[in-house]
């Protein structure tokens, strides 16, 4: 049997074509464009997603016997407001998890409704990029287009309803929308009365690893598919990397460099931070995770290669940060590009450098963009620390991890081993992980993941490198709370 994991992604989606033992056989990538309307505001056309698909699923198979595909995942990029009509025709773009618009509306529910009944109520307090924001947002904004909604959906939910005709979520996407009474794994009727909405224009809810329905016979012919083929509820993208990892279970840790970052604890039982600097969703695995996310991981680096220095050799820029500037670069930078979430909370942050000289070099600008990512990760690993999670080594996957110098910063930043996976396809991974127990070849995913998930490279950190980084850290956590009146000045 073959399945097919899909990564649907900000600025691509990703395809894997497996058989039952986990080995890739195909890989195919679509990118399609972003659109920003105005400064912080992030959208992209779900038809784009479609497309993407329709045509990123018969490359994949070209070559392969299609008769064999017995299921299919989905992993997708989180938060997104994909809103249908009645004819469940797109309203409007999709407003993005990345979209800074919704500041106001993020302070009235931590204010008005207060960040003590939102975590009672959903075990998180608002973000801006959550959904909820972005529903208030559309309701007073865009009260025409707010009046003509059927169904609200999250990105990879409206692939699967493309696919399947069925509107569905799964539990870990779902925990992301603000929306969702995680701890009892249902919607919260309170927070929908809250955003104006009814729990009739929600997606059914399902485990990840469920099935949800059959792709439609039409849709079948088109992708060249047989009858017959599963679709299961997939993940967001978080949690499908997780069990692309095989952080699944209790205690299990994976750090994501993708275009966001994040660190991901997985647990068996339901807990929240009370702070809510950590986000507390359940898991695609049937359990919960504590997350902590940056808004801008590895972007940090494509932004400045790509737009500053006009480059995409992102590794030939990093041949000259030589051995004895690691630990001591005086050149700091924030990776606020997009504002921030964990565990600041701040859409109004900004990135920047900080400490340059006369003697500061082009490497030294690379290395402190490598740095500032690895201590903003930092940040969310201390807030774990404090809630008594001991983390001794960590997973370790997102385009980000390719690069062996950054992987060492971050061993040494963090003072933890960091393991590297066998596949780097990790939401697209899981997605096919989650497939293969839907279609019944494993009984659960922790017994996928224990058979398919296997440890290729590990960094260890060394003493005296972790030692400096230490000293440089205790600096990078000065910065914002010195700039923080700053950039709420500048907005």
């Amino acid at each position: 049997m073959y399945f097919i994991g899909i990564d649907l992604g900000t600025s691509a989606m990703k395809l894997i074509l497996t058989d039952e033992k986990g080995v890739i056989l195909n890989s195919k990538t679509e990118e399609y464009p972003l659109i920003f309307p105005h400064p912080g505001w992030s959208e992209q056309e779900p038809g784009e997603w479609w497309n993407a698909c329709l045509t990123g699923v018969g490359e994949l198979l070209c070559g392969y016997d299609a008769a064999q595909v017995a299921g299919i995942g989905i992993g997708g990029q989180m938060h997104g407001l994909v809103t249908l009509d009645a004819q469940d025709e797109v309203i409007r773009p999709a407003i993005l998890w990345n979209d800074g618009r919704t500041a106001e509306e993020t302070a009235w529910l931590n204010t008005e409704i207060g960040k003590e009944k939102l975590s009672a109520l959903t075990a998180n307090i608002a973000f801006a990029g959550f959904t909820a924001p972005k529903i208030l947002w559309m309701r007073k904004n865009e009260p025409e287009n707010f009046a003509r909604i059927t169904k609200i959906m999250l990105p990879k939910d409206y692939l699967a309803y493309k696919l399947t005709g069925v509107h569905a979520c799964d539990y870990s996407d779902a925990s992301g929308m603000l929306l969702l009474d995680v701890a009892h794994k249902r919607w919260s009727k309170e927070m929908l009365e809250i955003c104006g909405v009814t729990e009739s224009q929600m997606p059914k809810l399902f485990e990840s690893y469920e099935v949800i329905g059959t792709v439609k016979p039409e849709v079948a012919g088109k992708l060249g598919l047989p009858a017959g083929v599963k679709i299961v509820a997939g993940a967001g993208d978080n949690a499908a990397a997780a069990v692309g990892t095989g952080v699944v279970g209790e205690g299990g840790c994976n750090i994501s460099l993708g275009t966001s970052g994040t660190i991901f604890i997985s647990s068996r039982k339901f807990g929240v931070d009370p702070n809510n600097a950590l986000h507390a969703f359940a898991h695609a695995d049937g359990g919960f995770h504590l997350m902590g996310c940056m808004l801008s991981a590895a972007s940090c680096n494509k932004w400045f290669c790509d737009e500053i220095l006009k480059t995409k050799d992102y590794a030939g820029e990093q041949v000259s940060i030589t051995e004895d500037r690691l630990g001591r670069n005086p050149v700091f930078f924030l990776p606020y590009l997009m504002g921030e979430r964990s565990p600041i909370n701040d859409t109004d942050a900004r990135a920047c450098f900080i400490g340059m000289s006369m003697d500061t070099t082009r490497a030294d600008f690379v290395q402190a963009v490598l740095e500032g990512v690895a201590f903003a990760v930092r940040d969310s690993f201390e807030v774990a620390k404090s809630l008594g999670i001991a983390i001794d080594h960590s997973m370790l996957c997102g385009g980000g991890a390719r690069s062996p110098l950054w992987r060492r910063i971050l061993a040494n930043v963090l003072n933890i081993r960091l393991d590297i996976p066998q596949t780097e396809e990790g939401p697209g991974y899981g997605a096919a992980m989650l497939a293969m127990v839907g279609c019944g070849v494993y009984e659960s995913v922790q017994a996928c993941a224990d058979a398919l998930v296997h440890v290729t490279d590990s960094v260890a950190p060394e003493a005296e490198l972790a030692a400096r980084y230490e000293e440089q850290y205790k600096k990078f956590r000065k910065i914002y709370p010195a700039l923080k009146t700053f950039f709420q000045e500048v907005k």
